[in-house]
């Protein structure tokens, strides 16, 4: 991966993160970590993992930043000072669950 597409990624991913802070309101039971953003090289599109906490939640929470994804993308245009911004696209990140699971089972 380019040095600038690095840059961009670790940008969106502090600005998508912040704006998921700011804009939208969810219990303080739920923690939503912006883990990595992906950008595809024609900047048409960026795919953001999230990791939720606790993961029981993580479908209700994705649902609502796919309905909010637009209001988010907005905001993100505003902004961002770029030619291209690209497209968001929430995918989350199950990595956390998994790594519970196996400390249950060394656990057990």
């Amino acid at each position: 991966m380019s040095r600038r597409m690095e840059k961009i990624n670790k940008l969106l991913k502090q600005e998508i993160s912040s704006l998921i802070l700011k804009e939208l309101d969810f219990k303080r039971d739920v923690i939503i970590t912006v883990i990595k953003a992906e950008t595809y090289s024609d900047l048409n599109q960026v795919k953001v993992g999230i990791s939720i906490l606790p993961f029981s939640k993580a479908e209700q929470v994705l649902r609502v930043l796919n309905s909010k994804n637009s209001d988010i993308q907005r905001l993100l245009n505003k902004k961002l000072r770029m030619k291209i911004v690209p497209k968001i696209k929430f995918k989350l990140d199950s990595s956390e669950e998994k790594i519970s699971r196996v400390e249950q089972l060394l656990k057990k």
